[in-house]
């Protein structure tokens, strides 16, 4: 079940909005990372990394999961799929808009 509470709403597009976490979930999606991992391409300590990566946790974005003395992220797409459907109501929205000025546009020939 997709949840779509405000808050929720709010913290995964307050993630999504830092082209660096965005980045780390797209490293995610092609499979589990060590925060190390996650920070090498982006030239910053792992503290850094580390407020990244509490950001996307927070938002439920990614799963941490410790394995000795190693932290090991995944990601985690559900959240997702409430901004989505936000996204998709305002995509009807526009959708509906567009055919509605091509129909005049078409009309105005």
């Amino acid at each position: 079940m997709v949840n779509n509470k405000p808050d929720t709403l709010d913290a995964v597009f307050q993630a999504l909005a830092d082209p660096t976490r965005r980045a780390m979930l797209a490293l995610l999606a092609e499979g589990e990372r060590k925060v190390g991992e996650l920070a090498a391409p982006f030239s910053m300590s792992l503290a850094g990394a580390s407020k990244h990566i509490k950001a996307l946790e927070q938002a439920g974005l990614l799963t941490r999961e410790k394995q000795g003395r190693v932290h090991v992220c995944r990601l985690n797409a559900d959240p997702m799929a409430g901004a989505m459907d936000w996204l998709r109501h305002y995509q009807a929205f526009w959708n509906e808009r567009l055919d509605a000025l091509e129909q005049a546009l078409r009309q105005g020939d």
